[in-house]
Protein backbone atom coordinates (compact mmCIF):
# COMPACT_ATOMS: atom_id res chain seq x y z
CA UNK A 1 0.00 0.00 0.00
CA UNK A 2 1.07 3.56 -0.64
CA UNK A 3 0.51 5.49 2.58
CA UNK A 4 0.95 9.21 3.23
CA UNK A 5 1.49 10.17 6.88
CA UNK A 6 1.29 13.60 8.52
CA UNK A 7 2.70 13.77 12.04
CA UNK A 8 5.17 10.96 11.45
CA UNK A 9 7.84 12.47 13.72
CA UNK A 10 5.71 12.46 16.87
CA UNK A 11 5.49 10.02 19.76
CA UNK A 12 2.93 7.89 17.93
CA UNK A 13 4.08 8.57 14.38
CA UNK A 14 7.62 7.22 14.75
CA UNK A 15 6.72 3.71 15.98
CA UNK A 16 3.82 3.55 13.53
CA UNK A 17 6.21 4.26 10.65
CA UNK A 18 8.56 1.54 11.92
CA UNK A 19 5.71 -0.96 12.18
CA UNK A 20 4.43 -0.23 8.69
CA UNK A 21 7.93 -0.55 7.26
CA UNK A 22 8.38 -3.95 8.90
CA UNK A 23 5.12 -5.51 7.63
CA UNK A 24 5.99 -8.12 5.00
CA UNK A 25 7.92 -6.34 2.27
CA UNK A 26 6.90 -3.04 3.83
CA UNK A 27 4.53 -0.39 2.60
CA UNK A 28 5.45 2.53 0.35
CA UNK A 29 5.49 5.35 2.91
CA UNK A 30 5.48 9.08 2.22
CA UNK A 31 5.93 11.64 5.00
CA UNK A 32 4.37 15.10 4.95
CA UNK A 33 6.84 17.38 6.75
CA UNK A 34 6.98 21.05 7.68
CA UNK A 35 10.75 21.39 7.19
CA UNK A 36 12.76 21.24 3.98
CA UNK A 37 12.70 17.58 2.84
CA UNK A 38 15.79 15.58 3.75
CA UNK A 39 14.72 12.23 2.29
CA UNK A 40 13.22 11.06 -1.00
CA UNK A 41 10.03 9.96 0.76
CA UNK A 42 9.38 13.41 2.28
CA UNK A 43 7.09 16.10 0.87
CA UNK A 44 6.93 19.57 2.36
CA UNK A 45 3.54 20.98 3.28
CA UNK A 46 2.09 23.81 5.36
CA UNK A 47 -1.60 23.33 6.13
CA UNK A 48 -1.82 26.90 7.42
CA UNK A 49 -0.91 28.37 4.04
CA UNK A 50 -3.74 26.90 1.98
CA UNK A 51 -4.87 23.64 0.34
CA UNK A 52 -2.68 20.65 -0.42
CA UNK A 53 -2.15 19.89 -4.10
CA UNK A 54 -4.31 16.77 -4.71
CA UNK A 55 -1.76 15.51 -7.24
CA UNK A 56 0.51 14.74 -4.29
CA UNK A 57 -1.99 12.04 -3.37
CA UNK A 58 -2.22 10.40 -6.80
CA UNK A 59 -1.99 6.63 -6.38
CA UNK A 60 -2.20 6.84 -2.59
CA UNK A 61 -4.23 4.16 -0.78
CA UNK A 62 -4.43 5.68 2.71
CA UNK A 63 -3.76 9.08 4.27
CA UNK A 64 -2.89 9.01 7.98
CA UNK A 65 -3.08 12.23 9.99
CA UNK A 66 -1.57 12.39 13.48
CA UNK A 67 -1.03 16.16 13.54
CA UNK A 68 -1.61 18.11 16.75
CA UNK A 69 0.31 19.90 19.50
CA UNK A 70 0.62 17.97 22.78
CA UNK A 71 -2.20 19.15 25.06
CA UNK A 72 -0.02 18.56 28.11
CA UNK A 73 3.02 20.50 26.91
CA UNK A 74 2.11 23.60 28.95
CA UNK A 75 -0.58 25.12 31.15
CA UNK A 76 -3.76 25.94 29.31
CA UNK A 77 -4.74 29.52 28.62
CA UNK A 78 -6.94 31.07 25.94
CA UNK A 79 -4.08 31.34 23.43
CA UNK A 80 -2.84 27.79 23.96
CA UNK A 81 -6.36 26.35 23.71
CA UNK A 82 -6.72 28.07 20.33
CA UNK A 83 -3.39 26.54 19.30
CA UNK A 84 -4.53 23.09 20.45
CA UNK A 85 -7.64 23.38 18.28
CA UNK A 86 -5.96 24.90 15.22
CA UNK A 87 -3.17 22.29 15.20
CA UNK A 88 -5.78 19.57 14.89
CA UNK A 89 -8.71 20.97 12.96
CA UNK A 90 -6.85 22.87 10.23
CA UNK A 91 -4.52 20.04 9.08
CA UNK A 92 -7.43 17.59 9.21
CA UNK A 93 -9.63 19.82 7.04
CA UNK A 94 -6.84 20.43 4.52
CA UNK A 95 -6.06 16.71 4.23
CA UNK A 96 -9.73 15.68 4.07
CA UNK A 97 -10.34 18.08 1.20
CA UNK A 98 -7.27 16.74 -0.64
CA UNK A 99 -8.39 13.15 -0.02
CA UNK A 100 -11.78 14.02 -1.50
CA UNK A 101 -10.28 15.74 -4.54
CA UNK A 102 -7.79 12.93 -5.23
CA UNK A 103 -10.33 10.17 -4.54
CA UNK A 104 -8.06 8.50 -1.99
CA UNK A 105 -9.83 5.34 -0.74
CA UNK A 106 -9.15 5.82 2.98
CA UNK A 107 -8.23 8.36 5.66
CA UNK A 108 -7.18 7.43 9.20
CA UNK A 109 -7.30 10.46 11.48
CA UNK A 110 -6.30 11.06 15.07
CA UNK A 111 -8.86 11.97 17.70
CA UNK A 112 -8.94 11.60 21.48
CA UNK A 113 -10.73 9.94 24.37
CA UNK A 114 -11.44 13.48 25.53
CA UNK A 115 -14.50 13.13 23.27
CA UNK A 116 -16.33 11.53 26.22
CA UNK A 117 -15.59 14.05 28.97
CA UNK A 118 -16.53 13.13 32.54
CA UNK A 119 -18.95 10.19 32.61
CA UNK A 120 -18.28 8.95 36.18
CA UNK A 121 -18.70 5.15 36.18
CA UNK A 122 -21.09 4.94 33.22
CA UNK A 123 -19.61 2.76 30.46
CA UNK A 124 -19.39 4.48 27.08
CA UNK A 125 -18.61 3.25 23.58
CA UNK A 126 -18.13 4.69 20.11
CA UNK A 127 -21.84 5.55 19.82
CA UNK A 128 -21.78 7.91 22.83
CA UNK A 129 -22.18 11.61 21.88
CA UNK A 130 -19.38 14.11 22.49
CA UNK A 131 -19.19 15.87 25.85
CA UNK A 132 -19.95 19.59 26.12
CA UNK A 133 -16.66 20.56 27.79
CA UNK A 134 -13.59 21.99 26.01
CA UNK A 135 -12.08 18.65 25.00
CA UNK A 136 -15.43 17.23 23.93
CA UNK A 137 -16.16 20.24 21.71
CA UNK A 138 -12.62 20.12 20.36
CA UNK A 139 -12.90 16.44 19.41
CA UNK A 140 -16.26 17.09 17.72
CA UNK A 141 -14.73 19.84 15.56
CA UNK A 142 -11.68 17.68 14.91
CA UNK A 143 -13.67 14.67 13.75
CA UNK A 144 -16.14 16.81 11.81
CA UNK A 145 -13.22 18.19 9.78
CA UNK A 146 -12.93 14.76 8.09
CA UNK A 147 -16.38 15.27 6.51
CA UNK A 148 -15.14 16.15 2.98
CA UNK A 149 -13.30 12.82 2.73
CA UNK A 150 -16.28 10.85 3.99
CA UNK A 151 -18.68 12.69 1.66
CA UNK A 152 -16.43 11.75 -1.27
CA UNK A 153 -16.76 8.06 -0.38
CA UNK A 154 -13.50 7.51 1.48
CA UNK A 155 -13.31 5.04 4.34
CA UNK A 156 -12.68 7.33 7.31
CA UNK A 157 -11.38 6.03 10.65
CA UNK A 158 -11.15 8.30 13.71
CA UNK A 159 -8.77 7.08 16.43
CA UNK A 160 -10.07 8.20 19.84
CA UNK A 161 -6.86 7.71 21.77
CA UNK A 162 -6.54 7.48 25.56
CA UNK A 163 -3.35 7.97 27.59
CA UNK A 164 -0.61 6.05 25.78
CA UNK A 165 1.73 4.13 28.08
CA UNK A 166 5.11 3.43 26.58
CA UNK A 167 8.79 4.26 26.97
CA UNK A 168 9.22 8.04 27.41
CA UNK A 169 5.48 8.70 27.44
CA UNK A 170 4.47 12.14 28.71
CA UNK A 171 2.25 10.77 31.47
CA UNK A 172 4.92 8.47 32.91
CA UNK A 173 7.72 11.02 32.56
CA UNK A 174 5.68 13.21 34.91
CA UNK A 175 4.62 10.56 37.41
CA UNK A 176 7.46 8.07 37.75
CA UNK A 177 10.02 10.40 39.43
CA UNK A 178 7.52 11.29 42.17
CA UNK A 179 6.56 7.64 42.65
CA UNK A 180 10.22 6.64 42.97
CA UNK A 181 10.64 9.30 45.67
CA UNK A 182 7.78 7.66 47.62
CA UNK A 183 5.40 10.51 46.76
CA UNK A 184 2.89 8.52 44.72
CA UNK A 185 -0.79 8.71 45.45
CA UNK A 186 -4.22 8.93 43.93
CA UNK A 187 -5.63 12.19 42.57
CA UNK A 188 -8.73 13.40 44.37
CA UNK A 189 -11.17 10.58 45.08
CA UNK A 190 -9.32 8.21 42.76
CA UNK A 191 -12.65 6.97 41.47
CA UNK A 192 -12.34 8.76 38.12
CA UNK A 193 -11.43 6.54 35.17
CA UNK A 194 -8.15 6.97 33.32
CA UNK A 195 -8.41 5.61 29.75
CA UNK A 196 -5.11 3.96 28.81
CA UNK A 197 -3.50 1.86 26.10
CA UNK A 198 0.05 0.58 25.73
CA UNK A 199 2.11 2.10 22.93
CA UNK A 200 2.61 -1.25 21.23
CA UNK A 201 -1.13 -1.94 21.29
CA UNK A 202 -1.86 1.53 19.95
CA UNK A 203 0.51 0.84 17.05
CA UNK A 204 -0.97 -2.61 16.44
CA UNK A 205 -4.52 -1.26 16.44
CA UNK A 206 -3.54 1.65 14.17
CA UNK A 207 -1.95 -0.74 11.65
CA UNK A 208 -5.19 -2.74 11.70
CA UNK A 209 -7.20 0.44 11.05
CA UNK A 210 -4.95 1.28 8.10
CA UNK A 211 -4.88 -2.16 6.50
CA UNK A 212 -8.32 -3.60 7.27
CA UNK A 213 -10.95 -2.17 4.94
CA UNK A 214 -13.75 -3.27 7.27
CA UNK A 215 -12.66 -0.77 9.94
CA UNK A 216 -14.36 2.61 9.66
CA UNK A 217 -15.80 5.34 11.85
CA UNK A 218 -14.71 6.06 15.43
CA UNK A 219 -12.41 3.57 17.14
CA UNK A 220 -11.72 3.78 20.87
CA UNK A 221 -7.97 3.31 21.22
CA UNK A 222 -8.02 2.18 24.84
CA UNK A 223 -7.17 -0.97 26.75
CA UNK A 224 -9.69 -3.79 27.30
CA UNK A 225 -9.92 -3.32 31.08
CA UNK A 226 -11.01 0.18 32.20
CA UNK A 227 -8.97 1.48 35.13
CA UNK A 228 -9.65 4.08 37.82
CA UNK A 229 -7.05 6.57 38.97
CA UNK A 230 -6.79 4.66 42.25
CA UNK A 231 -6.07 1.42 40.37
CA UNK A 232 -3.56 3.15 38.09
CA UNK A 233 -1.80 4.60 41.13
CA UNK A 234 -1.44 1.17 42.75
CA UNK A 235 -0.32 -0.46 39.51
CA UNK A 236 2.35 2.18 38.93
CA UNK A 237 3.53 1.77 42.51
CA UNK A 238 3.81 -1.98 42.00
CA UNK A 239 5.68 -1.49 38.72
CA UNK A 240 8.32 0.74 40.36
CA UNK A 241 8.23 -1.18 43.68
CA UNK A 242 6.99 1.73 45.78
CA UNK A 243 4.01 2.21 48.13
CA UNK A 244 1.36 4.74 47.13
CA UNK A 245 -0.16 5.95 50.41
CA UNK A 246 -0.83 9.57 49.56
CA UNK A 247 -3.98 11.37 48.51
CA UNK A 248 -3.27 14.38 46.29
CA UNK A 249 -6.25 16.75 46.62
CA UNK A 250 -7.90 18.07 43.49
CA UNK A 251 -7.02 21.66 44.32
CA UNK A 252 -3.32 20.77 44.38
CA UNK A 253 -3.54 19.10 40.97
CA UNK A 254 -5.31 22.19 39.59
CA UNK A 255 -2.67 24.44 41.15
CA UNK A 256 0.08 22.62 39.25
CA UNK A 257 -1.71 21.72 36.01
CA UNK A 258 -4.32 24.46 35.72
CA UNK A 259 -7.31 23.70 33.51
CA UNK A 260 -5.47 20.70 32.06
CA UNK A 261 -6.10 19.00 35.41
CA UNK A 262 -9.39 17.78 33.95
CA UNK A 263 -7.32 15.09 32.21
CA UNK A 264 -6.45 13.66 35.63
CA UNK A 265 -9.44 14.53 37.80
CA UNK A 266 -12.19 13.46 35.42
CA UNK A 267 -12.58 10.62 32.96
CA UNK A 268 -14.79 8.01 31.38
CA UNK A 269 -15.13 4.24 31.53
CA UNK A 270 -14.49 3.65 27.84
CA UNK A 271 -15.17 0.36 26.09
CA UNK A 272 -13.00 -0.46 23.03
CA UNK A 273 -16.06 -1.73 21.17
CA UNK A 274 -14.75 -1.39 17.62
CA UNK A 275 -11.42 -3.10 18.38
CA UNK A 276 -13.14 -5.95 20.20
CA UNK A 277 -15.67 -6.39 17.40
CA UNK A 278 -12.76 -6.56 14.96
CA UNK A 279 -11.10 -9.26 17.06
CA UNK A 280 -8.00 -7.23 17.92
CA UNK A 281 -5.73 -9.22 20.27
CA UNK A 282 -4.13 -7.02 22.91
CA UNK A 283 -0.56 -7.58 23.99
CA UNK A 284 -1.26 -5.77 27.27
CA UNK A 285 -4.59 -6.72 28.85
CA UNK A 286 -4.20 -4.76 32.10
CA UNK A 287 -2.73 -1.41 33.07
CA UNK A 288 -0.08 -3.23 35.14
CA UNK A 289 1.06 -5.18 32.07
CA UNK A 290 1.18 -1.93 30.08
CA UNK A 291 3.22 -0.22 32.80
CA UNK A 292 5.69 -3.11 33.05
CA UNK A 293 6.16 -2.92 29.28
CA UNK A 294 6.52 0.87 29.33
CA UNK A 295 9.02 0.87 32.20
CA UNK A 296 10.77 -2.35 31.15
CA UNK A 297 10.28 -3.57 34.70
Amino acid sequence: MRIVIAGSSGYLGKPLMEALESVGEGHDLVRLVRHRPDEENEIRWDPYQGPLDPQILDGVDVVVNLSGVNVGSQRWNAAFKKRIEASRVIPTKVLAEAVAAAKVPAMVNASAAGWYGDRADVEVDESTPAAADFLGRLCLKWESATAPAEAAGARVVRLRTGHVLGPDSVLLDRFVPAWKWFLGGRFGSGKQYLPWISLRDWVGAAVTAIEDESVRGPVNMVGPNPTTNREFTKALGAAVHRPTPWIIPGWAVKLVAGEAAVELLRGAKIKPGALQANGYEYQDQTVFEALRYALNS
